[in-house]
């Protein structure tokens, strides 16, 4: 666990020192950067404040960050288009304690040990900005629960270090806390931490200001502690079902919702098409003509909450400057500005095959009116806002995966990388705006947090402590009734309404980074990582296309010992006290 100590932290003051004034060369740097980054003169605490920011920097980017791949293509909703991608050892059973893709343990605590070394030395910085720095030591503390719960949500319990300080090649032995410990740890951290923390992420009182969006907020602070409390009610977490457990994950996520209620916090589900993503003409392929006009409306209103810098739905977002790289990473590869390394991320067709159809039923339900010659005609708005499928529009023209179209040129099974493996692409999170020939840098703001995440967790937590009452019924309704899906069916048991509402967390939070840890904590990843994923083959004979179901990869996925991560090899050997998780 040692390397934290020092890594990332010289470059942190590096960042906010350098060119400010001459380092001295007699005294370590790490010594040395502490004068200036808290300085006993500075009453605007700027070199503070960015010492601060630097920690946000920190916080969970979901957008390709798995060698450019999204972390769910190590799931069954997607698979990435290069064989050998390292994100596919979670769903092959290929990592291991010095193979980990996403192996954040160091960047996690190293985080913990900035927010320790802003905590010890703060007081110093004679602030005059009234409340401020009260907030930001609140901020820094809601960080550090964070970085917990990332540690602790892949590997259980981990060491728990408090306010320590480490220094640099100091030993470590400290034994791992449970994952109750932990939890409570964060709940406590999170619990002190709200008084002081603005009531809205992107508001001081009731005016917007954009530079706090993006910060920690009270209603942030209450996100971690709802979504905290669901994994800890959770199978994996919950193995004798402790419904009261379950009482306090409903309770949390409810105390965001009565606070909304109240007007305390802004946040609420997006619900105008503030960006024009698709034109009633463009969409004229999926729908009857007298449902166009509100379908393409209920399309363009989910895109829009990942195509704006900033809306009331996302309670916490990773920030980060306008760019291209979602695009770049997975345009379809027949665009003209495409790469040999687009195309990255290849939804499978169990995703694809779980989004209803446009009458609430799913497409092997009787009465569907689903028809196999024209797979995604009459389907739920999120899947074109989700997927691109064969004759989705995008950019300048319909999307060809057809073998042997301009996205698919090879075909079905004559190639292990550079165009799809599954006959789909992504679509989520892709900006429609810009050239067909050319990358535009636009905002892609990662939702680490967003509203319908409380409704769906107080939903599942509500029905599994009191079953399905109206409240659950009214949380999942909003999340459907939003993009025009109808509301759920009435006299569902509470068995039906678990599966409804894994059902709208896989359609609505698709590529988000929640399908990996929902199968984990719902204990079901073994039967859904097990065997095989599938996608489309289609194809274009005499101007007429016909689809197949076919095979796209085998995976696997071993219940003694891959719900958690190993520790890495590194931090069992330089902290003798480190437990290793089992049967790794």
């Amino acid at each position: 666990m040692k390397k934290y100590f020092t890594v990332g932290l010289f470059a942190c003051f590096l960042t906010i020192i350098w060119g400010c004034k001459k380092l001295s060369e007699d005294s370590p740097l790490e010594v040395t950067g502490l004068e200036y980054v808290f300085d006993s003169k500075d009453s605007l605490g700027v070199n503070a404040e960015r010492f601060l920011n630097n920690i946000y920097s920190g916080l969970p980017n979901g957008y390709n960050r798995i060698n450019n791949n999204i972390l769910d293509a190590g799931t069954d909703d997607a698979i990435p288009n290069a064989v050998g991608d390292i994100v596919q050892y979670y769903s092959n059973n290929g990592i291991s304690p010095t193979n980990i893709p996403d192996n954040v343990w160091a960047k996690n605590y190293e985080n913990i040990r900035k927010v320790n070394i802003f905590l010890a030395n703060i007081d110093v910085v004679p602030l005059n900005l009234p409340g401020y720095k009260n907030r930001w030591k609140a901020e820094a503390r809601c960080l550090r629960a964070m970085a917990y719960f990332e540690l602790i949500k892949r590997w259980g319990g981990v060491p728990v270090i408090g306010d320590k300080i480490y220094n640099a090649g100091e030993v470590v032995d400290i034994p791992r806390s449970t994952y109750q410990q932990c939890s409570d740890y964060i709940i406590a951290e999170l619990d002190a931490a709200m008084p002081f923390l603005l009531t809205a992420n992107n508001s001081v009182n009731g005016t917007f200001a954009s530079n706090f969006y993006g910060r920690f907020g009270r209603g942030a602070a209450m996100a971690l502690k709802s979504r905290l409390l669901l994994y800890l009610a959770s199978p994996l977490n919950n193995p004798t079902n402790d419904v009261s457990k379950w009482a306090n994950a409903a309770a949390a996520a409810k105390a965001v919702m009565d606070s909304v209620s109240a007007t305390k916090f802004t946040y609420t589900l997006q619900n105008a098409a503030t960006t024009a993503h698709y034109t009633n003409t463009q969409l004229t392929p999926l729908v009857p003509t007298a449902a166009l006009s509100s379908y393409t409306v209920n399309v363009n209103k989910f895109l829009s909450i990942f195509s704006t810098a900033s809306n009331n739905e996302i309670i916490l977002p990773y920030m980060a400057t306008n760019n291209s790289t979602v695009e770049s990473a997975n345009d379809p590869v027949g665009y003209t500005r495409a790469t040999a390394t687009s195309g990255k991320t290849n939804p499978t067709q169990e995703l694809v095959d779980e989004y209803e159809m446009t009458n609430g039923k799913q497409i092997t339900e009787s009465g569907s009116g689903y028809d196999h010659t024209m797979p995604y005609y009459n389907r739920d708005p999120r899947l074109p806002g989700t997927v691109m499928f064969d004759g989705l529009y995008w950019l300048n023209r319909n999307v060809q995966t057809y073998d042997g179209g301009l996205d698919r040129p090879f075909g079905y099974g004559r190639v292990t990388k550079g165009e799809t493996r599954t006959g789909y692409y992504l679509r989520k999170f892709m900006t429609s705006n810009s050239s067909a020939t050319s990358y535009s840098n636009y905002p892609h703001v990662f939702p680490i947090f967003r509203y319908a995440e409380i409704l769906l967790n107080y939903a599942e937590a509500q029905n599994e402590a009191a079953g399905p009452d109206n409240t659950v019924y009214s949380a999942v309704n909003a999340i459907r009734n939003r993009v025009g899906m109808p509301g759920l069916p009435a006299g569902l048991t509470q068995a039906q309404m678990r599966d409804k509402i894994r059902h709208e967390r896989r359609v609505e939070f698709a590529f988000e980074e929640h399908r990996f840890w929902d199968i984990r904590r719902w204990k079901i990843a073994g039967n859904v990582l097990n065997g095989t994923l599938h996608g489309i083959q289609a194809t274009l004979n005499n101007g007429v296309k016909t689809y197949k179901v076919v095979d796209a990869t085998t995976i696997m996925f071993d219940v003694n010992k891959m719900y958690l991560f190993p520790i890495p090899l590194n931090e069992v050997i330089s902290n003798k006290s480190m437990a290793q998780n089992p049967n790794w």
